[in-house]
């Protein structure tokens, strides 16, 4: 064998020896959680590191226990996953309906300022977010809206739309401006153009910006104790969780079944939009 096959061999075997690492680093402690909350506690107590569940020990009264609401019992969180919901999704499409107008017009408008615009957005990305939280408190405190759903899809807003911005406005910049001028001799306006050629375009990258939105509505957990920790029925998904590691009372199964459910939702979420983004290049190319 010459120089070039081993190396094309070894670089083979790495790849899937790299493949193979990131699938154990990964997808192994999803694996392991998902076996201890299945498992009865007494035998998560004398064998913690069975990673195989015989069928007669299987059991999902953990599950149970985590979605019943509060007053049967439970851990209420059903109402939890129903508030994040909301939220996420709120905050996923309020944040896009912002960020598409405004990606396009810093990527396509030439206006005073514009270079200082764009720093500006991920400016806002080089303070941490408990630098904020105080001032936001106090905002949100005196207009009434702290306890409110409506209030932390806000906070969610502010914290998702300039990074949208950026994602979007890298997309937009790459579409071609012949095909804009084109639609525009036929006689569109911008928001014709905007709604027949540059989104269909940038349909992968919209949907990569509301996954991205989702998830972090969804497992966001510094605002959501700030302002929603005295209203427990308007609890996320993740506050709730937090919830679950306070008490010794609290079995590490129900523990372990609570972040499935916590977890179960983005992963299926992740590999439904994978599609997605697939058919929206295609169709965008197709448009064009």
């Amino acid at each position: 064998m010459d120089r070039d096959e081993i190396e094309t061999v070894a670089l083979r075997w790495l790849r899937w020896l790299l493949i193979a690492a990131f699938l154990v680093v990964t997808v192994f402690p999803f694996y392991y959680m998902l076996v201890l909350s299945v498992r009865p506690i007494e035998r998560v107590l004398l064998d913690p590191g069975g990673l195989i569940v015989p069928l007669k020990e299987l059991t999902f009264s953990t599950y149970a226990q985590v979605l019943k609401s509060a007053d049967h019992g439970g851990r209420g969180f059903l109402e939890f996953i129903r508030n994040s919901g909301l939220v996420a999704l709120a905050a996923a499409a309020l944040t896009l309906v912002v960020s598409i107008p405004g990606a396009y017009a810093v990527s396509r408008l030439r206006f005073f300022g514009r270079r200082q615009i764009d720093f500006l957005f991920l400016a806002v990305y080089l303070f941490p977010s408990i630098v904020i939280a105080i001032p936001l408190f106090v905002v949100f405190t005196r207009a009434g809206l702290r306890g409110s759903l409506v209030g932390l899809v806000l906070v969610y807003i502010s914290q998702t739309v300039p990074v949208s911005v950026y994602m979007l406005r890298n997309y937009f910049e790459t579409i071609p401006v012949s095909l804009e001028e084109s639609a525009a001799i036929d006689g569109a306006g911008r928001l014709g153009v905007i709604r027949r050629i540059s989104l269909p375009l940038a349909a992968p990258s919209v949907m990569a910006v509301a996954l991205y939105d989702f998830m972090i509505a969804w497992n966001e957990y510094l605002f959501a104790l700030l302002f929603m920790l005295d209203r427990p029925d308007r609890w996320t998904v993740s506050l709730g969780l937090s919830q679950l590691t306070n008490g010794v009372e609290v079995p590490k199964t129900v523990l372990m079944a609570g972040s499935v459910i916590l977890t179960v939702p983005i992963v299926l979420l992740f590999f439904a939009s994978e599609r997605l983004l697939t058919e929206g290049l295609t169709a965008g190319a197709e448009k064009g």
